[in-house]
C-alpha cells in the first residue's frame, strides 16, 4: 500500500503510520460499538482493552473512526476518549462517507463503512464483535455488511452474526455472495451470545496459521471477497441459547410495539437484551470482543510473516 496514494481525507495516526511504513502487522477496529454500541464508561474502556489486546499480540490496533472532516486511521487515546464521550452524528457506512466528510461530522464506522476504510489503507485484518444480517421477520432488511463482505477482500473475526438477526437466512445470504466461512476450532456458526446456532461453517480451522492460508489462497486468484472468520465467545462468558433467545424475543416485542425501525432497531435491540439480561449480554460482548481482537492480531502477524509470498 503506497500511502502517498491515500485520498486526501485519510489520516493515519502516528502508530498507524509507522506500521504501514515498516510492514507491521496491523489490525483494523471499528468505532460503532464505541459511538453506538455500548453505554458510558464501558465503550471507552472497551475501546482500550481491545488496542491492548492487539499490542500484547506484537500487533498495531487501528481503531477507524470519521471527525473533522476526515476518515482517521489509527486514534490516539485522546481521540479515543473524545469519541467515546461526545454524541456522535451518525454510523458510518458505505452510503454516508461523503455526507459526513462535507458536513465534518462525527461518526463510527460500522463493519461495512470499517471494511471500506480499512482496504482503502491497506490493511487486511479487521476484528469485531458479530455482523450485520438479515432482520428477524423482514427479508428485505438486509444489512450494508453482508453485501460489503463479498466484494471486500479482508479477513474479518467476529462471533458470528448479531443474535437479534436471522441467522440461518444470514448464513444463507453469505453463501450465495461466495463469502466462506471459517470456523475458529469449531464447526459451528457462534450465534454471538451463544457458542450454537445449529448452523454449519463452510470450513474449520484450528490455527491462525491455517486461517492466513485460506486467505492467501483465496486471494492469490483474484478472489476479492473477505474470509469470515467465527469463534465462538469464551466459554466461561457464554449464555446458554435458549435464556437468551427468551430475551431476545421480549426485546423484538418491544420494538415492534414501539415502532422502532430502521437503523434505530439494532442499537435499541441491543440496550434491551442488555437490560434485560441483568447485564449478562454485555459481558459476553465485551469478552467475545477481546477474544476476536486477539485472534485477529494472531492472524495479521501470521499474513505479514508470509506477505512476500502472496501471489
Amino acid at each position: 500500500m503506497d500511502i502517498h496514494k491515500l485520498p486526501p481525507s485519510f489520516s493515519l495516526g502516528k502508530e498507524v503510520l509507522f506500521a504501514r511504513q515498516m510492514g507491521l502487522a496491523t489490525v483494523a477496529l471499528e468505532s460503532a460499538v464505541i459511538t453506538h454500541g455500548l453505554p458510558r464508561p464501558e465503550n471507552l474502556q472497551l475501546a482500550r482493552a481491545l488496542e491492548r489486546v492487539i499490542r500484547e499480540q506484537e500487533a498495531v490496533p487501528a481503531t477507524i473512526a470519521l471527525f473533522d472532516g476526515k476518515i482517521h486511521i489509527g486514534l490516539s487515546d485522546e481521540e479515543l476518549e473524545q469519541l467515546a464521550n461526545e454524541q456522535a452524528d451518525r454510523k458510518i457506512s458505505r452510503r454516508d462517507f461523503g455526507i459526513a466528510l462535507a458536513k465534518k461530522e462525527t461518526g463510527g464506522t460500522t463493519v461495512a463503512g470499517t471494511l471500506i476504510a480499512a482496504h482503502m489503507a491497506g490493511i487486511q485484518v479487521f476484528a469485531t464483535g458479530g455482523i450485520g444480517g438479515v432482520h428477524r421477520n423482514a427479508p428485505f432488511d438486509v444489512s450494508a455488511d453482508l453485501p460489503e463482505l463479498s466484494h471486500t477482500p479482508l479477513v474479518v473475526v467476529c462471533a458470528g452474526a448479531k443474535s437479534i438477526l436471522d441467522l440461518p437466512a444470514t448464513v444463507e445470504y453469505l453463501e450465495t455472495m461466495g463469502v466462506p466461512i471459517i470456523g475458529y476450532q469449531t464447526e459451528e456458526f457462534p450465534a454471538f451470545y451463544s457458542a450454537e446456532s445449529g448452523l454449519k461453517v463452510t470450513a474449520r480451522a484450528d490455527s491462525a496459521d491455517e486461517v492466513a492460508e485460506i486467505a492467501r489462497q483465496q486471494w492469490g486468484l483474484g478472489l476479492q471477497n473477505a474470509v469470515l472468520v467465527v469463534q465462538p465467545p469464551p466459554a466461561a462468558s457464554a449464555l446458554p441459547r435458549a435464556q437468551i433467545e427468551q430475551v431476545i424475543a421480549r426485546a423484538l416485542d418491544e420494538a415492534k410495539a414501539a415502532n422502532i425501525t430502521g437503523a434505530a432497531v439494532t442499537p435499541f435491540l441491543l440496550d434491551r437484551v442488555s437490560r434485560l439480561s441483568g447485564g449478562a449480554s454485555l459481558q459476553t460482548n465485551l469478552a467475545l470482543l477481546e477474544n476476536n481482537a486477539r485472534l485477529a492480531a494472531q492472524i495479521a502477524k501470521s499474513l505479514q510473516s508470509h506477505s512476500g509470498k502472496v501471489i
